[in-house]
C-alpha cells in the first residue's frame, strides 16, 4: 500500500499537467507548473517530452525567468532516452549563449559520444561531470540500456571485454549482470576460442537480417508529429 499513493499523485500531477498543455500550451503562467513537473519527472524516474518542450518553448518567450538546472535536467532526461533524438529536439529551442555554458557543452559531447558509439569515451566523461549527470536517478541504468541496444545492432556474439567496455561494469557485478540478463532476457554464455567468455545476444532484425519485416525506412510519424510544432 505504501508504494501506490506516491504513484497515484504522479498520475494526478501528470493528469494536471496534461491538461493544462491541451487548453494553452505555451502560456507563461505555467512555467511554475511545468519546472515543478521536471524535478517530479527525475523524482519519480519518468519521462514526458512533450510538456519539456512546451517549457523550452516558454523559456524562448520569457528568457529571464530560465532555470538553468531545469534546463540542464531536461536535457540529461533526453540523454537518457537514446536512441530518440529527444536531446537534438530539445537542444535545438535552448539560446546558443546557454549552450555555451560549461555544463550544456559537456552534455552536448556526452551525446555526441552516444550517437557514434564511443562509449569508453563517454564513461570517462561522465565521470569527470557526476554532478551532473547523478543529479538524476537511473541515468546510469538508461545508458546501459542504450549500449546493449547498440550492441545489438551489431553482435549476434559479444565478447565480454567489449560488454565491460560499452556499460562500465566489470568484475563481479558484471557477473551478475550476466546473470540477469541469462535469467530474464534470453542471453546465452559461451565459451570464446581465446577470446574470453562470449555473449550471445537475444536474436533481432539487426543481428539477423532473416528476421527483417518489410517497413518503410522514414521517419517515424511520431518523431516528425513532434517536431513540426517546433518549428511553427
Amino acid at each position: 500500500m505504501g508504494r501506490e499513493v506516491p504513484q497515484q499523485q504522479q498520475q494526478q500531477v501528470a493528469l494536471a499537467v496534461e491538461q493544462l498543455l491541451a487548453v494553452n500550451p505555451y502560456n507563461p503562467d505555467m512555467l511554475s507548473d511545468l519546472e515543478n513537473y521536471v524535478n517530479e519527472q527525475v523524482s519519480s524516474q519518468t519521462y514526458n517530452l512533450d510538456a519539456n518542450l512546451c517549457l523550452l518553448r516558454i523559456y524562448q518567450f520569457e528568457p529571464d525567468r530560465m532555470s538553468t538546472q531545469i534546463v540542464a535536467r531536461i536535457l540529461v532526461k533526453a540523454l537518457m532516452a537514446m536512441p530518440s533524438p529527444d536531446f537534438g529536439l530539445c537542444l535545438f529551442l535552448i539560446p546558443e549563449r546557454v549552450q555555451m555554458e560549461e555544463q550544456f557543452k559537456t552534455l552536448t559531447v556526452l551525446s555526441h559520444y552516444l550517437e557514434t558509439g564511443r562509449f569508453s569515451q563517454f564513461w570517462d566523461e561522465a565521470s569527470k561531470n557526476r554532478h551532473i549527470v547523478e543529479a538524476v536517478p537511473g541515468f546510469e541504468q538508461a545508458i546501459q540500456a542504450y549500449a546493449i541496444h547498440v550492441l545489438s545492432l551489431t553482435y549476434q556474439r559479444v565478447p565480454r571485454s567489449v560488454l565491460a567496455e560499452a556499460i562500465n561494469i566489470e568484475g563481479l557485478s558484471l557477473d551478475k549482470f550476466l546473470e540477469h540478463h541469462v535469467a530474464n532476457n534470453g542471453w546465452i554464455l559461451e565459451k570464446g576460442h581465446g577470446r574470453g567468455q562470449l555473449i550471445v545476444l537475444r536474436r533481432n532484425e539487426f543481428n539477423h537480417p532473416e528476421l527483417k519485416k518489410s517497413t518503410d525506412d522514414g521517419i517515424p510519424l511520431e518523431h516528425v508529429a513532434r517536431i513540426f510544432p517546433i518549428l511553427g
